[in-house]
């Protein structure tokens, strides 16, 4: 499962998290040849719930700055947060900068992380959001 995947989960774990993901990479499919069976559009993203009411419930939540720290949400869900795995996570969301620049890299994996959990059917704040 993609570490994204694993975020996803961890906050909604009766949704689909690769369909989700896979929802997020391929919104629209590619038109079906025409002697072929036409492909089913993917299902439009579920309302999943309110993000921020479902982490600040999580026990812990409290002693953590997850809405600002991509390193402390990543503990607030049970997840590895080492600079290894957040490097592994902005090549999976497609972090074009140099990842030795950590603090830029966090910065940016918090804001994308919460986006597309709100592409993916999560309230996710504004202020949290790209």
């Amino acid at each position: 499962m993609s570490i994204f995947g694993s975020i996803f989960s961890k906050i909604f774990p009766s949704a689909h998290a690769a369909d989700a993901t896979a929802t997020a990479a391929n919104p629209t499919p590619a038109p079906a040849p025409s002697d072929a069976p036409a492909a089913a559009a993917p299902p439009p993203a579920i309302p999943l719930g309110d993000v921020a009411a479902v982490l600040d419930a999580m026990p812990g939540a409290k002693n953590l700055n997850w809405r600002t720290s991509i390193v402390d949400l990543m503990k607030l869900l049970g997840l590895d947060s080492s600079l290894d795995e957040r490097k592994k996570l902005a090549a999976e969301l497609s972090y074009g900068e140099d990842t030795s620049d950590s603090a830029k890299m966090n910065i940016w994996l918090h804001r994308q992380v919460m986006t597309k959990l709100a592409a993916n059917g999560g309230t996710v704040p504004a202020e949290l959001r790209d």
